[in-house]
């Protein structure tokens, strides 16, 4: 069997500004496939993990690799798809299209001054095609509600053709019904792309029945393997110093 780098793998990371620590000792590997979680209260660092993993903050202490490459060496962005918080809150003068965003999505493979060419719009049709997206292609993106913008800002990561998709509290301003929309379109993606989501939430009750894996992160890490199982209440209890009820999401399987 060939071996295969961990999509992330991630060694005794440390962050700390001014004397405080943020980050504590974090390691971890995510692979191929999987759909995985990374749950903590809000302040815990779990956006910081993700910015360091994105290359957009640099650990105090600890090593990064991806793709079993070192991340200061790592070339590779455009197979990284990331969907950051508050993508749902748009401007609502914002003056693009549906399709104007989603072809944004391509600018890490051909750099931001090219003219978009076929191949282009051929990829950003078909990540707008995946996220059921398509009839909304020239509407503006200001006048769509939260679901349909969180769908668009999705397809908008898949115009790269990622290996990975990253999502960083992807529910702000969504309401319920859109929500099971979403899991069930990332289940697909998983599923039939292969492609492999991390998804950051504090929101203890979306943990989904298809997460391989949930990470709970308050300033140091631990890992869940399972998550219908192991993650008791008691363990969320502790990770948010507060009593916690888990919900499953049974979306129709």
């Amino acid at each position: 069997m060939k071996f295969v780098a961990p999509v992330f793998e991630v060694s005794d990371l440390d962050f700390k500004i001014s004397n405080q620590k943020i980050l504590d000792s974090i390691s971890l590997k995510i692979f191929t496939g999987e759909y995985d979680a990374v749950i903590g209260p809000n302040g815990g660092g779990k956006t910081t993990l993700v910015r360091m993993l994105l290359g957009l903050q640099v650990p105090t202490s600890g090593s990064i690799e991806i793709f079993g490459q070192d991340i200061k060496k790592f070339q590779g962005w455009h197979k990284i798809g990331y969907v950051p918080q508050g993508t749902t809150l748009v401007d609502t003068s914002f003056p693009a299209t549906v399709l104007d965003v989603v072809l944004m999505g391509r600018a890490s493979k051909r750099g931001f001054f090219k003219r978009y060419n076929k191949e282009d719009k051929d990829a950003a049709y078909n990540a707008m095609r995946q996220m059921n997206v398509m009839d909304l292609s020239q509407k503006m993106i200001g006048s769509l509600s939260g679901g349909q913008r969180q769908r668009v800002m999705i397809a908008r990561a898949l115009a790269s053709n990622p290996s990975v998709l990253i999502l960083d509290e992807p529910n702000t301003g969504v309401d319920k019904n859109s929500q099971h929309l979403f899991y069930a379109l990332l289940r697909d993606l998983n599923k039939n792309n292969n492609l492999t989501i991390l998804f950051i939430t504090h929101d203890v009750g979306v943990i989904v029945d298809d997460i391989d894996r949930v990470f709970t992160v308050n300033r140091s890490l631990s890992t869940c393997n399972n998550p219908k199982e192991a993650i008791s209440c008691e363990d969320i209890s502790k990770l948010y110093a507060t009593s916690a009820h888990l919900l499953h999401n049974h979306h129709g399987h």
